[in-house]
């Protein structure tokens, strides 16, 4: 039976058996036993499913990744411990030394950072275009050893909306994979594999928990990437893996499981990058609710700025639920029942106005986090994209005097009523 979004967010990846508990279980164990070494053999040969390090694969992770991997409309999907660690695994699991990526340079700060720098250091050389590039623009990022795109559906910061289509469209056509991170948007508002995306990332710290309890990222593949129709460009999904005796995962594992098996027999076992069973198992909690949250989210999320747009002392707003937005058209088209909290918006006044501004307000606290329950703000500039010269926060869309506000689940008339007081204390 093929149940709605609601009720996967509710009950998705996990039914138990008769006499077994009603909640997902926390297994908070490193190691798991077997009566017989060639038991154990299987595992380690990829023969037979289960369990045998947490560092790898633990039962409580696997239950929440499914649940996700439901909710996106996908066929397998992994847990990481953090947003940061599930790009980079994305990434990582198809591009090596001696690759190219194209991504839209409208990203995290921090993700930025991560295939500019880290895995530049890795051999890993990147094109950046801007979510806006023409046809022609887009079409000339692309060389013999692209291996994939990646973008954000909904940008953090900038909050471009990413039209998944038209860059799916020319992955494909180049033989590559689009990876798209979904984080702001959520399966509730968006499932980019209809779209055309393949590889869809998380950081499930934010909306999927919603209650800054919990650090952790996901990954979930469509099944719908030919690994073999491409073969050539993607050998180590494609040629036999001696680490493991040889197999050849997008053989062995076909379409459906070859990436996130792969990820998680090479990457997890040599980077351990996992999450807690305890974290995977507050992230289930904020997942029942994540349906109900996100629709407050984006009612308090518009409220917010349609104040903002009319308020003199602020120079711009970005929020593509405004009508005049940039993205107002291609958000009805990607997002038709609202993108999410968080508004973007620039003082007239520039960093000194924002840091004033930030300092009077009385409910939304300065935090580094956003998609909580509860309304935070932050300067991008001065924190989370510090790393980037004005000229790369201009190309990002991030000018120095943005303020980025994530309007938690309180009262949108209390959230104005605070952003009003401390509108008035600038000068």
């Amino acid at each position: 039976m093929s149940y709605h979004l609601e009720t996967k967010c509710v009950q998705g990846g996990y039914t138990p058996g008769n006499g077994e508990p009603r909640q997902i279980p926390i297994v908070q164990s490193t190691t798991f036993k077997y009566a017989t070494s060639e038991d154990m053999g299987k595992l380690f040969d990829l023969e037979a499913s289960g369990y045998f390090y947490t560092r790898l694969q633990n039962p409580t992770n696997d239950f929440v990744a499914a649940k996700i991997a439901e909710l996106e409309g996908g066929t397998a999907a992994m847990l990481t411990s953090s947003g940061q660690a599930a790009n980079f695994f994305a990434l990582f699991n198809i591009a090596s030394c001696g690759d190219h990526i194209v991504s839209s340079s409208s990203i995290y700060g921090g993700t930025f950072n991560l295939i500019s720098v880290t895995m530049a250091k890795m051999g890993v050389d990147v094109t950046f275009v801007s979510p806006d590039a023409s046809e022609e623009e887009l079409e000339k990022a692309f060389r013999p050893n692209t291996k994939c795109v990646f973008g954000e559906t909904i940008a953090n910061p900038a909050l471009t909306v990413l039209d998944i289509e038209r860059f799916a469209a020319a992955a494909h056509a180049h033989g590559v994979p689009l990876i798209v991170d979904n984080t702001f948007a959520t399966p509730v508002n968006c499932r980019p594999f209809e779209w055309g995306a393949d590889i869809v990332t998380h950081s499930t710290t934010k909306y999927m928990d919603g209650h800054g309890a919990a650090v952790g990222g996901a990954i979930v593949d469509s099944g719908a990437f030919d690994w073999m129709a491409h073969a050539e460009k993607f050998p180590g999904l494609c040629t036999p893996d001696e680490s493991y005796h040889g197999i050849t995962y997008a053989e062995k594992f076909g379409r459906e499981g070859a990436f996130i098996t792969k990820c998680t027999a090479q990457l997890m076992r040599d980077f351990g990058s996992t999450q807690s069973p305890q974290n995977a198992f507050y992230l289930n909690l904020g997942l029942e609710s994540l349906h109900v949250r996100m629709a407050r989210h984006c009612e308090n999320g518009q409220a917010v700025a349609e104040f903002l747009a009319g308020h003199p002392k602020v120079a711009s707003v970005s929020y593509c639920g405004l009508p005049g937005d940039k993205y107002y058209d291609i958000a009805r088209k990607y997002l038709p029942n609202g993108s999410c909290g968080v508004v973007s918006f620039e003082l007239r006044g520039g960093r000194e106005a924002a840091a004033a501004f930030m300092k009077e307000l009385k409910l939304a606290a300065i935090e580094t986090h956003v998609a909580d329950a509860r309304t935070c703000c932050l300067n991008p500039a001065t924190s989370t994209h510090r790393q980037m010269t004005d000229e790369q926060l201009l190309q990002a869309g991030i000018p120095a005097g943005l303020v980025r506000m994530s309007c938690g689940l309180e009262s949108a008339r209390d959230l104005i009523a605070d952003i009003a007081q401390a509108l008035d204390a600038v000068r």
